[in-house]
């Protein structure tokens, strides 16, 4: 399973776990998702792969938490 950020043009950030991040990626860029419709186009700032989906959620979970919101954007700053 994969956890992944992307990141908008207006520098929003979204945080999303998956099992095919491609087709995940695309579905977000084609507006498939109403979440982040409104932000395309989006890049692909981190991509973290786990073996264990458990391990992959607790990721996405902490990633979508206020301090993790502060680890990305030092991350990606």
């Amino acid at each position: 399973m994969f956890v992944y950020v992307l990141r908008s043009e207006k520098k929003s950030l979204y945080v999303g776990s998956t099992k095919n991040i491609e087709q995940r990626f695309e579905s977000h860029n084609n507006g498939a998702n109403l979440s982040t419709k409104s932000e395309r186009p989006w890049i692909l700032a981190k991509v973290e792969e786990y073996d264990n989906d458990s391990l992959a959620l607790k990721r996405e979970k902490f990633l979508k938490s206020a301090q993790g919101r502060r680890v990305l954007r030092n991350l990606l700053s």
